[in-house]
């Protein structure tokens, strides 16, 4: 009995199941794990918030009860959540819109608005059983994805690095603007985030496993907080407030639900599709399981969690999942560690936060732009197929000139479309016998394969649909056409041609009847259980005939022999000699 009740709500917690039975082995990769994320966090969290244009201390509210939440909720052990480059960005765009009417003052508002709304969207996925919308997003379109969303990281921070006004929807736009003024650029602001950028890529190098962002701040803060560099006209991030922040519920008025929806749903995509992504990378590593569907569920509860505790909306960090990972993290007590650290800043380290210079996190921001752009990822998309590097530029391109929103409808629309040209124009083939292999196989494939005497094997390597039926059609007629000699039987192997639709098995009755005409027999082999009872409420069945239907490819060659030895008088040429 108790052990029934201890699944039941290990499958709402599987978190707490694994620190519920916690090996003190774990303990000391663990915390060191969670230290070294809180050190790498601090300033990107920041960083973060002011890209969704927000006060920098809002990003460090956003790790507290999301942390703590995934701890219990989520299925994966090494991921870590809470403010994300791609959502903070997202987060920008959707409040830009969202608070057109109410001012950039209500931000704070709307921001906490969209995380709840992004966490219902969660629940109600996890509810409605949408684990597999994780699929929508292919590596190539995500790739193209986060390329985009890495040229707008950089374009948002224009501005910030040159003390200027940058103006503009947009990269196009931004650095037109930021052409248009280059004579009058803050020539310190630049040099302080040339230095920071050239600091954090050497340590990146040199030294992989520092928490090069963070040491780099607290060194461009001090150089700022210097006497002679005081009247260089920096400017600083200023006070941090210090403490945390009380549960509540955001002011919802003069806030357009229905404009936040879209955005809300857009970012919980997007945010659901890296999170099961990145926790399935990491978990492959140690043969660990992700559950998509509890990850709907934790994507929910987080955002909850964090548009209560005035953040805005949350979901994965690949960089400090990375770095957790590569330290040794083996369960989320890692962030557990990580949560009292971010706790211990927000209780006494606000003097030396607000030290940061702007410039300085406008550069690490740009450097966790880069970090987005896979470069190893790229390559490989590259050698696979031409057809995939179109995709992931589309994508890319599509983000930058449509904006966020609109790259993720681009997104989920190009690899829908490219399942459907996959499908709706497979490979196809003709099958013989290979000596010494057995079964049948592509002639294309084995030069040395033979065909049985006026026996077409045809196989066609997808399931058959309104999409493809045409093209199904013209193969067939085309392999025909291309046929040694004539032709008595074309048989289809149609164990790949699962769930077809009336379109498809019209189709189907096209061929069988032009078949016929030409004094053809339309023959299948291997057909579905519930294909065959398809074919048979259709009517195709009966005019196929059941004695044209067989089980097995052996079994229908067999019965062409013997029907063409019947006629002939002697054995087809091409039949495989039995040993």
């Amino acid at each position: 009995m108790e052990s029934a009740r201890t699944r039941g709500w290990e499958r709402y917690l599987p978190g707490l199941a694994v620190l519920r039975n916690y090996d003190r082995a774990w303990l000391r990769p663990d915390v060191m794990a969670g230290l070294t994320v809180t050190a790498y966090l601090v300033p990107q969290v920041m960083a973060y918030a002011q890209i969704a244009g927000l006060p920098p201390v809002v990003g460090l509210w956003g790790m507290l009860a999301p942390l703590a939440i995934y701890a219990l909720v989520g299925s994966s052990r090494q991921l870590s959540v809470g403010p994300e480059s791609t959502t903070a960005l997202m987060t920008a765009a959707a409040l830009g819109v969202v608070t057109a009417s109410i001012g950039p003052e209500r931000w704070a508002d709307a921001a906490a608005v969209l995380a709840l709304a992004v966490g219902l969207v969660g629940l109600l996925g996890w509810v409605a059983r949408l684990g597999f919308l994780a699929t929508l997003l292919s590596k190539p379109v995500l790739q193209g994805y986060l390329i985009g969303v890495a040229v707008l990281m950089i374009s948002s921070q224009l501005g910030r690095v040159t003390k200027l006004d940058v103006t503009g929807d947009g990269p196009i736009e931004e650095v037109a603007s930021l052409a248009a003024q280059v004579g009058a650029v803050h020539l310190p602001s630049v040099g302080m985030a040339a230095a920071v950028l050239v600091a954090v890529f050497a340590l990146k190098a040199w030294r992989p496993r520092w928490p090069g962002p963070l040491l780099v701040m607290l060194a461009a803060g001090g150089v700022a907080a210097l006497p002679a560099v005081a009247g260089w006209g920096l400017v600083t991030i200023g006070e941090v407030p210090l403490g945390l922040p009380l549960p509540r519920l955001p002011d919802f008025a003069g806030i357009d639900l229905l404009a936040v929806l879209p955005w809300a749903v857009g970012i919980a995509l997007v945010g659901y599709s890296d999170n099961v992504l990145t926790g399935r990378a990491f978990a492959a590593r140690r043969h660990e399981d992700i559950d998509a569907g509890q990850e709907l569920l934790a994507l929910g509860a987080t955002n909850l969690a964090a548009g209560l505790t005035q953040a805005f909306p949350v979901s994965s960090s690949g960089s400090r999942t990375v770095l957790g990972d590569a330290v040794g993290s083996r369960t989320q007590a890692h962030s557990l560690v990580a949560l009292a650290g971010v706790v211990l800043v927000l209780l006494a380290a606000g003097p030396v936060l607000s030290t940061f210079p702007s410039a300085a996190m406008g550069a690490i921001i740009i450097f966790a732009a880069t970090r987005l752009v896979d470069g190893a990822a790229l390559a490989r998309i590259a050698r696979f197929r031409r057809s995939e590097v179109v995709l992931t530029a589309a994508t890319a391109i599509g983000v930058v000139v449509l904006g966020v929103l609109g790259g993720i409808g681009v997104a989920v629309a190009l690899s829908i479309l490219d399942v459907i040209r996959r499908i709706a124009q497979p490979h196809d083939g003709v099958l013989g016998f290979v000596p010494d292999v057995a079964g049948m196989h592509d002639i294309d494939d084995h030069p040395g394969a033979t065909q049985v005497e006026g026996l077409l094997v045809f196989r066609y390597d997808a399931p058959l649909f309104f999409a493809n039926a045409a093209n199904f059609v013209q193969r067939a007629r085309l392999a025909l056409d291309e046929a040694d000699g004539p032709v008595r039987w074309f048989l289809l192997n149609a164990e790949a041609n699962i769930d077809p639709d009336l379109t498809a098995v019209d189709a189907l009755e096209e061929l069988r009847s032009d078949l016929e005409s030409r004094g053809i027999t339309f023959a299948l082999a291997r057909v579905k259980a519930e294909v065959l009872e398809l074919f048979d409420k259709a009517g195709l069945l009966a005019a196929v005939g059941p004695e044209n239907v067989h089980a097995t490819l052996p079994t229908a060659v067999a019965a062409y022999a013997e029907a063409f030895t019947a006629a002939e008088g002697r054995p087809p040429a091409g039949l495989p000699t039995r040993r």
